[in-house]
Formats: structure tokens, C-alpha cells, sequence
């Protein structure tokens, strides 16, 4: 169509005293001494003057670039400047390429040949009336672009996802507790959902990992709660706020976080909350009465002095006497712990732990690698404390919110036995076969002479 390219040209060729330079787009008020927003360098030193190699998105018919975040500047320029719409941006799995693609494409043939045209002011004058193109996947072509675009955004997903799940260089800090973890992300992540119930997802649907934790850390920085997102005057009001409302915990809402999860990379134009809800519209209507072939997944308890998980306590207990030398069911016996104690003692040795401090000998160490090595050499993890140090009743709360140990704790019949040999006074039942005689002896009877004379 010549309008939109008759537009551009007259873009283009306005001098540089007009407003706009032909090469750059650089118009006249650019050029004033404002500053009004941060600005920061480019990534790659000395740039590149080539498109391909520009962090920027060229307008489709004239030399006007923009920033890829100022998306919507570029839009509206299309809209007022060129009279074009692009229908479902939001869908556009890569924007930038799709620019480009169209760019080309418009140079080789008319605009009619792809867009609809929308006439507007129909009843007014000729010369009052407009028209506007409209770019959309109603047409096949692009449709399929739009199709492709997603597919090699979705493979370079894949592709770094990938490369972070097998990088052991990774470095990062945790948000909570400032402790400073090498190796492979997950380390980190697994730290934080275990330590401080904060669990943003497994790692291996994360992707950009860094680029997600500092988008959380720079949120705190700010003093912003990362789930109701309001802002606090200090730090320790955050924390006591995120901890008592039980926020820690990313807004699901918050659309921000979404570029972070595969998930949401799998279909186009669908969200993790769309695709999980026909997920969840598919299983039910599948499914069947039959629930035989149901298998449960077991649930994994984690060693009190280290990171081992076991699917069974008994597992678990013979791992923590292998490794450890901490037999927690010969203390059972020979304490004659009943189910409660046995969950204050699991809580009064994971607050240890979790504090760095011995409970043998109280002493203080800088982490728990350091507090392992002590106990073990020194042979204090089966040296407890007495037992009115740990049998409180502030220890009925568990120092973990997701500690499964708990759950599988027992309390048997051998609980009872020990509770006898303990001095428990037991209560025997009268014998009621002789009614009659019970009632004469009963000292309620005493009672009721003693009341009836002091009337």
C-alpha cells in the first residue's frame, strides 16, 4: 500500500534540522541535556552497527529503533506514524525477529497483500476519512511465523535450561541467611525451600536461574514482601511479616515471574495456569473407578545431622547409626520415649543443628560441615543432654514446617511397657459385680451425711 510507504520515505528523508534523522531516528528533543531515566552501558564492548547485532527493534517501514523493552513505544509510533496494528503482540514469542520478518516481506509486496484494512470515519467527507492495516494470524503466513518463532524460542529454552542443570560453577548467596553456596543451583535452591520454607519450584523448571534470583533479591532490597508485594520502612519488619504470614513465597499472579518457568515456554499464547488446568480437565475426564494399580509415592525423611534422605525411618535409622553413630531406636527403648517425646527430641536436635551448636558440649561452630566433623570425632552425637533440657514443651513445634521424620515416628505398645517400668501409676477397674455392696461402702456416702448435717 503507498500510504505506509510514502510515510516512511517522508520519515526518512526529513533533514536534520526537522524531526527526525534519517539514519539514527534521533529526533531534535533527544539531543536536550535530560536525563531522565538510569542509563547503562552496552554489554558487548565496542557494539555493532548492523541490525542483526542491535539491541534495538526497528520500526517495519521507516529507520525510527527502539529499545526491545520499550515494546510499546514502537507500537504506538507504528499506529500514529504508519496507521498499523499488530494483533496479539502478547503472543509473539520472539517480537524482535518478528519485526524483522515483516520488514522484509513488505518490501517485496504490497501491505493489502498481507494486512485487512479498516476503514474509519466511513460516513464522514473522502478527505476526512481513513485507513488502518491490521496484522494478524488470520493470515496463514503468519500464523506459521508466529508458530516457528515459538518452536526455536521453546528449543533455545530447552537448550539453556540444560546447560544450567549441568553447571557446577554456579555461585550465589542466599537470600535469608547470607550463607554462600558453590557448585550446582540446585544446592542453593534446595537450601532455601529445606532452611527457610521458601521453595520457588524445583530447579529443573527454572530457567535463568540468576537472572530470577536477583529479580527476588532486588525485591527485598527494596523492602518488598516477594508475595502481597507491599513495602515496609525496614528489613526486620519485612522478615517478621514474611514469617508470620507465612510469605515466603512468590506472587502467582505476578506475570513478572513467569519467563522464569518452562512451562511457560511449551505452547503459545497459553500460561502455566492454562496449560496445568487442562492438564487437570484431561484427568478428569479419563478417569476411572478402578484406583488397584494406584501407587502412592513415598514420602523422604532427612537424616537429623546431615542431607541423606530415606523413604522408610528404619532406613534412615540405620544410616544415621552407619554414618553417624546416633541409634535413635535404642534411645526409644532405653529412655522409654512415648510419641511425644520422641517429636521433642527430633525438634530439640534439629534446632541444634540448625543453630550450628553441639548439644553434647554447647559449643558454637561457623556451619554445620564444621559442627558434623566435631560431633562425630568427639562422639557427641549420642551424648544427649538430661532429659528436662530437651523434654519442653516448646519443642512440641517443629523446627521444620516440612519435617516427614515427624510423620513417621511410632508410638507402639512398647511405649506402654516403658511407661510402667517408669513409675506410671496404672488404673485399674473396679470390680462391678457386686453393685450393692459398692454402694454401701462408697465414701459419696460419708460425704452426704458430713453435707446433711451442716444444713
Amino acid at each position: 500500500m503507498a500510504a505506509p510507504k510514502t510515510q516512511g520515505a517522508a520519515t526518512q528523508g526529513e533533514d536534520s534540522d526537522g524531526n527526525r534523522g534519517g539514519a539514527g531516528g534521533v529526533s531534535y528533543e533527544d539531543t536536550k541535556d535530560y536525563i531522565l531515566e538510569p542509563l547503562s552501558l552496552p554489554e558487548s564492548p565496542g557494539g555493532t552497527t548492523s541490525l542483526e547485532g542491535s539491541p534495538s527493534v526497528p520500526c517495519i517501514f521507516c529507520e525510527e529503533h527502539f529499545p526491545v523493552v520499550e515494546q510499546d513505544k514502537l507500537l504506538k509510533h507504528m499506529i500514529i506514524e504508519h496507521k498499523i496494528v499488530i494483533a496479539d503482540v502478547k503472543l509473539v514469542a520472539d517480537f524482535r525477529r518478528y519485526i524483522l520478518y515483516w520488514r522484509k516481506r513488505f518490501t517485496e509486496q504490497p501491505i493489502t497483500d498481507f494486512c485487512s484494512v479498516i476503514r474509519i470515519n466511513c460516513t464522514a467527507p473522502s478527505e476526512e476519512q481513513d485507513n488502518y492495516f491490521l496484522l494478524c494470524d488470520v493470515l496463514p503466513e503468519d500464523r506459521i511465523l508466529r508458530e516457528e518463532l515459538q518452536k526455536q524460542r521453546l528449543k533455545e529454552i530447552l537448550e539453556q535450561q540444560q546447560q544450567e542443570r549441568n553447571d557446577n560453577s554456579f555461585r550465589g548467596i542466599c537470600m535469608f541467611c547470607n550463607e554462600e553456596f558453590l557448585g550446582n543451583r540446585s544446592v542453593l535452591l534446595n537450601h532455601m525451600a529445606r532452611e527457610h520454607a521458601f521453595n520457588i519450584g524445583l530447579p529443573d523448571n527454572i530457567v535463568n536461574c540468576n537472572e530470577f534470583l536477583c529479580t527476588l533479591q532486588k525485591k527485598l532490597d527494596n523492602l518488598q514482601c516477594l508475595y502481597c508485594e507491599k513495602t515496609f520502612r525496614d528489613k526486620n519488619t519485612l522478615k517478621d511479616h514474611m514469617r508470620k504470614k507465612q510469605h515466603r513465597r512468590i506472587n502467582p499472579k505476578n506475570r513478572e515471574y513467569d519467563r522464569f518457568y518452562v512451562i511457560n515456554y511449551l505452547e503459545l499464547g497459553k500460561s502455566w495456569e492454562e496449560v496445568q488446568l487442562e492438564d487437570d480437565r484431561e484427568l478428569l475426564e479419563h478417569q476411572e473407578d478402578d484406583w488397584s494399580d494406584w501407587e502412592e509415592h513415598p514420602v523422604s525423611a532427612v537424616c537429623l545431622f546431615c542431607e541423606k534422605q530415606a523413604e522408610t525411618i528404619e532406613k534412615l535409622c540405620v544410616h544415621m547409626e552407619d554414618a553417624h553413630e546416633f541409634d535413635l531406636l535404642k534411645i526409644k527403648s532405653e529412655l522409654g520415649l512415648n510419641f511425644y517425646q520422641q517429636v521433642k527430641l527430633v525438634n530439640f536436635i534439629r534446632r541444634q543443628i540448625h543453630q550450628c551448636r553441639c548439644y553434647g558440649c554447647q559449643e558454637k561452630f561457623r556451619s554445620k560441615a564444621d559442627l558434623r566433623t566435631h560431633m562425630e570425632e568427639a562422639k557427641h552425637t549420642a551424648l544427649l543432654p538430661e532429659k528436662q533440657i530437651w523434654d519442653q514443651p516448646q519443642y512440641y513445634f517443629p523446627t521444620y514446617e516440612n519435617d516427614t521424620l515427624l510423620c513417621t515416628l511410632s508410638d507402639s505398645e512398647s511405649d506402654l511397657t516403658a511407661q510402667e517400668q517408669n513409675g506410671n501409676i496404672a488404673i485399674i477397674s473396679e470390680d462391678t459385680s457386686k453393685l450393692h455392696a459398692l454402694k454401701q461402702s462408697s465414701i459419696l456416702n460419708q460425704l452426704l451425711l458430713h453435707e446433711s448435717l451442716k444444713n
